[in-house]
């Protein structure tokens, strides 16, 4: 059976998604912090730190912590001059941001959840060093909430507000580097009910908690601002949970792939089951590699190290099977392997290659008592590495024995996923007794208008086309699109009607400014997003008081990209870009038709495209190109 004839019904698919999103509030979680996020390079100092998980109330210990906890590891944190006590875990967290709190509340507004009665502030263990704290602070504000797809609805069972963890900055054998910038941003998850059933509705299902998310205007836009976690099994196979998604149009992908392993790892199960396969006892084969002309086992033994083997019985071809694209359950095998510090494993299936000869092999198989049916797999590396990461390869070949393990896995940027720990468990879960409890209050939290809804209202009130007004809707300026046409012209202005209120920005001008005019300068690698709202609002307000030309706005935001420093008034000013009066105006068309004199009397008004190029780039944007046009008509005219 291929992928593509996978009867998602047929195999018992079942799939949730947890949706992480960061929110744009002022401040970050539990201190006064703000929520930029900062350059590596402008880190003012850094300290070290090493982390040991703690047991639960119950005297437990998290098994996913316990596993993350067995490579020991440094971890270094970049701190910032915005940097305080409560991001370094010198000081104890401050009350829950009332802010992120109320925007958590809008969301659960927007689907039909119930707000708890009184939220909890909860500490989940966290020892990869991505919290300095070594845990992370999660509180859940409401549940029991649904959304619907083609396929039908699907629950929300739980929408959590919690503290965004630090960013991964280098990742070396030692350790880890972490930027405390993210580190307590406001994040909102949200859990899904298992009621997806296809790759097509787990799309479908995100991008319409996407859609809500954004109808706020109240959440972060950008690469890594929301991440998507996947819970993928199939009746036979085991429950997955996939971390990291960073694309929403991954998802599918990633399920159908998920799907896929599954049942692959299922038929290898039943296989292995027919050749009555079994894992033999680990040891050490570095003799059998003396001398070796392998680059990769020649370093680790010429640095002391040694080579470790696992026999593998009745595995012969089935550890080089393809299980997902590209991805072997030898793959498998050696993602358990670099957990615990090795840089992967070499298996007969592959081999001879990599310098590891025929001779070898069969010396290999002679050492570990390995028959023709047989596998093996070896680790080369440190000796306590090369023993742990083996002993962790032969546990997951056991596991090949039973069937698909639960487990934490990250995912690829091909639609892939990679291993990286157990199933969390309920013992990395206990009460934060810093922080004092909040009733929320949804009664003065008004409901967000959704982004469907937006552009209907756009087109309506402000005369925008179907396609601009989706653009400016879903973009990641609408809050300010919003604020500045606030009061403005309405769809009967923009249609030559009568308005009782001028004070705000015109629609069309504002909306084609951040949706066109931004886009062609971000092609033409201009740096943009070095414009602040401050920025675009002056270029704007120039434009509708006639000190600015439309047409000289391109010009000005570029500058102000360029020269942030500066306000719109001055850089225009400097560069030259005030409106032109008519006088200048026509002086400037008059001595472009002069140049061009001879050109006017062969052909008349049909000079006139060339010539109101050319006049407008002589006019460098000061002009608007209704006027520019008149008047360069009235003098081909003259001419002519």
């Amino acid at each position: 059976m291929t992928e593509d004839e996978y009867d998602y019904e047929a195999l018992g698919l079942v799939a949730g998604l947890e949706i992480h999103q960061q929110l744009d509030t002022a401040t970050k979680l539990f201190c006064e912090c703000p929520t930029a996020i900062r350059e590596p390079e402008d880190t003012t100092r850094q300290f070290t730190r090493y982390l040991h998980p703690t047991r639960s109330e119950l005297g437990e210990l998290d098994d996913a912590a316990v596993e993350e906890s067995m490579v020991e590891r440094e971890f270094t944190y970049l701190a910032y001059d915005s940097t305080c006590l409560v991001e370094a875990d010198d000081e104890p967290p401050h009350r829950l941001d009332d802010e992120a709190l109320e925007t958590t509340l809008e969301v659960a507004q927007l689907m039909d959840m119930n707000p708890v009665d009184q939220a909890h502030v909860m500490r989940k263990i966290v020892v990869d060093g991505s919290n300095t704290s070594g845990f992370q602070r999660s509180t859940l504000i409401a549940t029991g909430g649904e959304i619907e797809t083609s396929d039908g609805a699907v629950g929300i069972e739980d929408l959590l507000l919690e503290e965004e963890s630090a960013q991964r900055v280098e990742e070396t054998d030692d350790g880890v580097t972490y930027s405390l910038d993210r580190l307590g941003i406001p994040l909102v998850e949200i859990g899904t009910s298992p009621d997806i059933r296809s790759p097509e509705q787990a799309l479908e299902a995100a991008e319409r908690i996407g859609m809500l998310l954004r109808s706020t205007g109240k959440v972060k836009r950008g690469l890594g601002t929301i991440r998507q976690d996947v819970n993928v099994s199939i009746e036979d196979g085991a429950r997955v949970e996939i971390k990291g998604v960073q694309s929403l149009d991954d998802i599918d992908d990633i399920v159908r792939n998920e799907v896929r392993r599954q049942a692959k790892l299922v038929e290898i199960v039943d296989e292995l089951d027919e050749r009555d396969a079994d894992v033999g006892e680990t040891q050490t084969v570095t003799e059998v590699f003396e001398g070796t002309d392998s680059g990769v086992i020649g370093g680790a033994l010429s640095a002391g190290g040694s080579v470790t083997a696992v026999p593998l019985y009745g595995f012969d071809g089935i550890v080089g099977r393809e299980i997902a694209p590209d991805r072997r359950l030898g793959t498998e095998f050696s993602d358990h392997a670099k957990r615990h510090g090795a840089g992967g494993i070499f298996h007969t299936d592959e081999l001879p290659a990599y310098g590891v000869t025929e001779a070898e092999i069969e010396s290999l198989r002679d050492a570990v008592g390995a028959g023709e049916n047989d596998a093996v797999a070896i680790v080369a590396a440190e000796t306590a590495v090369a023993e742990s990461a083996i002993e962790a390869v032969a546990d997951r070949a056991r596991t090949a024995l039973e069937g698909v393990p639960e487990e934490t896995r990250g995912a690829n940027d091909d639609g892939t996923t990679r291993y990286l720990r157990p199933l969390p468990g309920a013992a990395r879960m206990y009460p934060e007794t810093d922080v004092p409890p909040v009733e929320p209050d949804p009664s003065d939290v008004p409901e967000p208008e959704l982004l469907t809804e937006k552009v209907e209202r756009y087109q309506e009130e402000y005369g925008l086309g179907e396609g601009l007004a989706e653009q400016v809707a879903y973009g990641t300026h609408m809050p300010f699109f919003e604020e500045v046409v606030a009061d403005g012209v309405s769809a009967s202005d923009a249609s030559g009607g009568s308005s009782d209120s001028s004070d705000g920005i015109d629609p069309t001008l504002a909306a084609t400014t951040l949706e066109s005019t931004l886009t062609e300068l971000r092609r033409d690698d201009v740096p943009v997003d070095q414009l602040t709202d401050d920025h675009l609002e002056g270029v704007l307000e120039m434009a509708e008081s006639g000190e600015l030309p439309n047409e000289g706005i391109p010009d000005l935001l570029s500058v102000l990209a360029k020269e942030p420093d500066q306000s719109p008034a001055a850089a225009a000013e400097d560069a030259g870009l005030g409106s032109a009066g008519e006088d200048e105006v026509r002086e400037t068309i008059v001595e472009v038709v002069e140049r061009n004199e001879d050109q006017v009397e062969q052909e008349g008004m049909q000079a006139f495209s060339g010539l109101m190029g050319e006049c407008m780039g002589a006019l460098r944007g000061k002009a608007d190109g209704d006027l520019v046009s008149e008047l360069l008509r009235e003098e081909i005219q003259k001419r002519a």
